[in-house]
Protein backbone atom coordinates (compact mmCIF):
# COMPACT_ATOMS: atom_id res chain seq x y z
CA UNK A 1 0.00 0.00 0.00
CA UNK A 2 1.44 3.57 -0.89
CA UNK A 3 2.76 5.57 2.26
CA UNK A 4 3.02 9.39 1.62
CA UNK A 5 6.39 10.68 0.98
CA UNK A 6 6.12 12.87 4.24
CA UNK A 7 5.69 9.94 6.21
CA UNK A 8 9.30 8.54 7.89
CA UNK A 9 8.59 6.58 10.94
CA UNK A 10 10.17 8.78 13.00
CA UNK A 11 6.21 9.77 14.39
CA UNK A 12 6.04 6.61 15.96
CA UNK A 13 6.34 6.35 20.06
CA UNK A 14 10.10 6.04 21.18
CA UNK A 15 9.51 2.65 23.32
CA UNK A 16 7.80 1.38 19.80
CA UNK A 17 10.90 2.29 18.16
CA UNK A 18 12.79 0.78 20.99
CA UNK A 19 10.88 -2.92 19.48
CA UNK A 20 11.74 -2.52 16.34
CA UNK A 21 15.50 -2.29 16.73
CA UNK A 22 15.56 -6.23 16.84
CA UNK A 23 14.61 -5.63 12.66
CA UNK A 24 16.73 -5.15 10.53
CA UNK A 25 17.11 -1.47 9.89
CA UNK A 26 15.07 -0.85 6.00
CA UNK A 27 12.78 -3.27 8.01
CA UNK A 28 12.09 -1.78 10.67
CA UNK A 29 11.74 1.61 8.88
CA UNK A 30 9.30 -0.27 6.59
CA UNK A 31 6.91 -1.58 9.70
CA UNK A 32 7.64 1.88 11.80
CA UNK A 33 5.90 4.01 8.03
CA UNK A 34 3.02 1.18 8.31
CA UNK A 35 2.51 1.69 11.94
CA UNK A 36 2.25 5.49 11.66
CA UNK A 37 -0.07 5.17 8.81
CA UNK A 38 -2.65 2.65 11.15
CA UNK A 39 -2.44 5.39 13.89
CA UNK A 40 -3.42 8.05 11.40
CA UNK A 41 -5.95 6.26 9.63
CA UNK A 42 -7.54 4.62 12.47
CA UNK A 43 -10.06 7.37 13.50
CA UNK A 44 -11.32 8.83 10.22
CA UNK A 45 -10.33 5.86 7.62
CA UNK A 46 -10.50 2.25 9.82
CA UNK A 47 -10.84 0.32 6.47
CA UNK A 48 -7.58 1.97 4.85
CA UNK A 49 -6.17 1.20 8.86
CA UNK A 50 -6.61 -1.94 8.68
CA UNK A 51 -4.96 -3.06 5.27
CA UNK A 52 -1.27 -0.96 6.88
CA UNK A 53 -1.63 -3.05 9.77
CA UNK A 54 -1.91 -6.21 7.67
CA UNK A 55 1.72 -5.11 6.08
CA UNK A 56 3.25 -4.64 8.94
CA UNK A 57 1.91 -7.63 10.63
CA UNK A 58 3.11 -9.48 7.32
CA UNK A 59 6.62 -7.75 7.91
CA UNK A 60 6.88 -8.26 11.53
CA UNK A 61 4.53 -10.46 13.09
CA UNK A 62 7.23 -11.40 16.25
CA UNK A 63 6.46 -7.54 17.88
CA UNK A 64 4.36 -7.01 20.30
CA UNK A 65 3.85 -3.24 18.90
CA UNK A 66 2.56 -4.58 15.59
CA UNK A 67 0.66 -6.97 17.15
CA UNK A 68 -1.24 -4.31 18.97
CA UNK A 69 -1.63 -1.94 16.28
CA UNK A 70 -3.16 -5.20 14.41
CA UNK A 71 -5.62 -5.69 16.76
CA UNK A 72 -6.90 -1.97 17.22
CA UNK A 73 -7.26 -2.05 13.86
CA UNK A 74 -9.46 -5.21 13.84
CA UNK A 75 -11.07 -3.39 16.91
CA UNK A 76 -12.05 -0.62 14.45
CA UNK A 77 -13.64 -2.75 11.90
CA UNK A 78 -15.42 -4.69 14.35
CA UNK A 79 -13.56 -7.81 13.81
CA UNK A 80 -13.61 -8.56 17.54
CA UNK A 81 -12.32 -11.89 17.01
CA UNK A 82 -9.44 -11.00 15.14
CA UNK A 83 -9.12 -8.32 17.58
CA UNK A 84 -9.28 -10.18 20.53
CA UNK A 85 -6.44 -12.47 18.96
CA UNK A 86 -4.09 -10.04 18.09
CA UNK A 87 -4.45 -8.37 21.71
CA UNK A 88 -3.72 -11.58 23.56
CA UNK A 89 -0.70 -11.94 21.11
CA UNK A 90 0.69 -9.14 22.16
CA UNK A 91 -0.31 -9.84 25.91
CA UNK A 92 1.74 -12.84 25.70
CA UNK A 93 4.65 -10.96 24.34
CA UNK A 94 5.01 -8.32 27.15
CA UNK A 95 3.06 -9.66 29.98
CA UNK A 96 1.23 -5.88 30.40
CA UNK A 97 -2.08 -6.15 31.30
CA UNK A 98 -3.33 -2.72 29.90
CA UNK A 99 -5.12 -3.96 26.84
CA UNK A 100 -7.64 -6.20 29.29
CA UNK A 101 -10.80 -3.84 29.13
CA UNK A 102 -10.63 -3.35 25.10
CA UNK A 103 -10.35 -7.45 25.31
CA UNK A 104 -13.00 -7.60 27.67
CA UNK A 105 -14.76 -5.54 25.01
CA UNK A 106 -14.27 -7.69 22.24
CA UNK A 107 -16.24 -11.09 24.37
CA UNK A 108 -18.61 -8.18 24.14
CA UNK A 109 -18.93 -7.84 20.30
CA UNK A 110 -18.63 -11.77 20.28
CA UNK A 111 -21.45 -11.59 21.75
CA UNK A 112 -20.54 -12.87 24.88
CA UNK A 113 -21.02 -10.48 27.67
CA UNK A 114 -20.62 -13.07 30.75
CA UNK A 115 -17.06 -13.41 30.02
CA UNK A 116 -16.70 -9.90 29.62
CA UNK A 117 -17.83 -9.56 33.28
CA UNK A 118 -16.04 -12.60 34.37
CA UNK A 119 -12.97 -10.35 32.88
CA UNK A 120 -14.20 -7.20 34.83
CA UNK A 121 -13.95 -9.49 37.91
CA UNK A 122 -10.62 -10.82 37.54
CA UNK A 123 -7.61 -10.11 39.17
CA UNK A 124 -6.21 -8.63 36.59
CA UNK A 125 -8.59 -5.23 36.83
CA UNK A 126 -6.75 -4.07 40.55
CA UNK A 127 -3.20 -4.24 37.91
CA UNK A 128 -4.77 -1.17 35.50
CA UNK A 129 -4.20 2.07 36.15
CA UNK A 130 -6.67 4.80 37.45
CA UNK A 131 -7.81 5.01 33.22
CA UNK A 132 -7.95 1.82 32.82
CA UNK A 133 -10.08 0.79 35.91
CA UNK A 134 -12.63 3.06 35.00
CA UNK A 135 -12.45 1.84 31.36
CA UNK A 136 -13.05 -2.11 32.70
CA UNK A 137 -16.27 -0.49 34.58
CA UNK A 138 -17.56 1.09 31.34
CA UNK A 139 -17.15 -2.52 29.60
CA UNK A 140 -18.75 -4.11 32.71
CA UNK A 141 -21.98 -1.51 32.60
CA UNK A 142 -22.36 -2.01 28.65
CA UNK A 143 -22.49 -5.96 29.39
CA UNK A 144 -24.40 -5.57 32.16
CA UNK A 145 -26.92 -3.27 29.70
CA UNK A 146 -26.42 -6.19 26.80
CA UNK A 147 -28.09 -8.73 29.35
CA UNK A 148 -30.78 -6.33 29.91
CA UNK A 149 -30.02 -5.93 33.24
CA UNK A 150 -30.21 -2.00 32.58
CA UNK A 151 -30.43 -1.27 37.08
CA UNK A 152 -27.03 -3.22 37.78
CA UNK A 153 -25.67 -1.52 34.89
CA UNK A 154 -27.01 1.93 36.26
CA UNK A 155 -25.25 0.79 39.87
CA UNK A 156 -22.17 -0.97 38.04
CA UNK A 157 -21.28 2.88 36.65
CA UNK A 158 -21.88 4.80 40.12
CA UNK A 159 -18.28 5.70 41.40
CA UNK A 160 -16.04 7.97 43.17
CA UNK A 161 -14.41 8.84 39.53
CA UNK A 162 -18.55 9.86 38.61
CA UNK A 163 -18.96 11.67 41.76
CA UNK A 164 -15.52 13.68 41.65
CA UNK A 165 -15.61 17.31 40.65
CA UNK A 166 -11.91 17.33 39.07
CA UNK A 167 -12.81 16.72 34.92
CA UNK A 168 -10.21 13.31 33.65
CA UNK A 169 -9.48 12.42 30.33
CA UNK A 170 -12.78 9.76 31.27
CA UNK A 171 -14.87 11.87 32.80
CA UNK A 172 -16.98 13.06 29.91
CA UNK A 173 -17.42 9.37 28.32
CA UNK A 174 -18.13 8.35 32.18
CA UNK A 175 -20.71 10.49 32.99
CA UNK A 176 -22.23 10.17 29.63
CA UNK A 177 -22.39 6.61 29.55
CA UNK A 178 -24.68 6.97 33.07
CA UNK A 179 -26.78 8.99 31.63
CA UNK A 180 -27.05 6.63 28.81
CA UNK A 181 -28.62 4.22 31.14
CA UNK A 182 -30.60 6.51 33.09
CA UNK A 183 -32.45 7.49 29.92
CA UNK A 184 -32.73 3.42 28.85
CA UNK A 185 -34.53 3.26 32.21
CA UNK A 186 -36.98 5.98 31.82
CA UNK A 187 -34.94 8.32 34.40
CA UNK A 188 -35.02 11.48 31.84
CA UNK A 189 -34.63 14.32 34.12
CA UNK A 190 -31.42 12.57 36.01
CA UNK A 191 -30.29 11.66 32.57
CA UNK A 192 -30.47 15.47 31.14
CA UNK A 193 -28.81 16.52 34.42
CA UNK A 194 -25.86 13.80 33.67
CA UNK A 195 -25.70 14.58 30.08
CA UNK A 196 -25.56 18.27 30.75
CA UNK A 197 -22.33 17.17 33.16
CA UNK A 198 -21.07 15.35 30.54
CA UNK A 199 -21.18 18.39 28.21
CA UNK A 200 -18.82 20.37 30.70
CA UNK A 201 -16.18 17.76 30.94
CA UNK A 202 -16.49 17.24 27.43
CA UNK A 203 -13.56 19.92 26.28
CA UNK A 204 -12.58 18.20 22.70
CA UNK A 205 -15.69 17.20 21.43
CA UNK A 206 -15.92 13.09 22.17
CA UNK A 207 -18.93 12.52 22.91
CA UNK A 208 -22.60 14.29 21.34
CA UNK A 209 -23.55 14.86 24.63
CA UNK A 210 -24.51 18.15 24.10
CA UNK A 211 -26.82 16.57 21.22
CA UNK A 212 -28.53 14.26 23.18
CA UNK A 213 -29.21 17.47 26.03
CA UNK A 214 -30.06 19.28 23.00
CA UNK A 215 -32.65 16.54 22.20
CA UNK A 216 -34.06 16.32 25.66
CA UNK A 217 -35.14 20.15 25.56
CA UNK A 218 -36.76 19.46 22.72
CA UNK A 219 -34.33 21.57 20.73
CA UNK A 220 -34.50 20.68 16.93
CA UNK A 221 -31.39 22.19 14.70
CA UNK A 222 -32.20 23.21 10.93
CA UNK A 223 -29.72 22.49 8.54
CA UNK A 224 -29.17 25.80 6.80
CA UNK A 225 -27.24 24.50 3.81
CA UNK A 226 -30.06 22.24 3.33
CA UNK A 227 -32.59 25.46 3.32
CA UNK A 228 -30.38 26.63 0.97
CA UNK A 229 -30.51 24.21 -1.51
CA UNK A 230 -34.25 23.56 -1.62
CA UNK A 231 -34.24 27.44 -2.46
CA UNK A 232 -32.01 27.04 -5.62
CA UNK A 233 -34.27 24.01 -6.96
CA UNK A 234 -36.87 26.50 -6.25
CA UNK A 235 -35.93 29.29 -8.24
CA UNK A 236 -35.73 27.66 -12.15
CA UNK A 237 -39.03 26.38 -11.53
CA UNK A 238 -40.22 30.34 -10.50
CA UNK A 239 -38.38 31.57 -13.64
CA UNK A 240 -40.07 29.31 -15.89
CA UNK A 241 -43.39 30.40 -14.54
CA UNK A 242 -42.31 34.16 -14.59
CA UNK A 243 -41.54 33.21 -18.83
CA UNK A 244 -44.86 31.33 -19.13
CA UNK A 245 -46.44 35.02 -17.46
CA UNK A 246 -44.91 37.03 -20.19
CA UNK A 247 -45.74 34.43 -22.87
CA UNK A 248 -49.52 34.82 -21.98
CA UNK A 249 -49.21 38.15 -22.21
CA UNK A 250 -47.58 38.78 -25.19
CA UNK A 251 -50.17 35.87 -26.98
CA UNK A 252 -53.02 38.28 -25.50
CA UNK A 253 -51.56 41.62 -26.74
CA UNK A 254 -51.96 40.45 -29.93
CA UNK A 255 -55.19 39.00 -30.28
CA UNK A 256 -56.03 42.82 -28.88
CA UNK A 257 -54.31 44.46 -31.63
CA UNK A 258 -55.61 41.97 -34.51
CA UNK A 259 -59.77 42.69 -32.91
CA UNK A 260 -58.71 46.92 -32.89
CA UNK A 261 -57.78 46.28 -36.74
CA UNK A 262 -60.81 44.32 -37.29
CA UNK A 263 -62.62 47.27 -36.11
CA UNK A 264 -61.26 49.56 -38.12
CA UNK A 265 -61.57 47.59 -41.44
Amino acid sequence: MPIPEDVTGDEIDKDVRQELQSLPKTLAEDVARNLVMVARLLDEDPEGAYGYSRVALRLASRVAAVREAAGFAAYANQKYGEALGEFRAAKRMTGNIDLWPVMADCERGLGRPEKALDMAGAPEVHKLDKAGQVEMRLVAAGARRDMGQLDAAIVTLQSPELAANSVQPWTARLRYAYADALLAAERQSEAREWFAKAVEADRDGSTDASDRLAELDGVEFVDAMADDEDDEVQAPASSEASEHEDEDQDEDQVEDEGADQRDKD
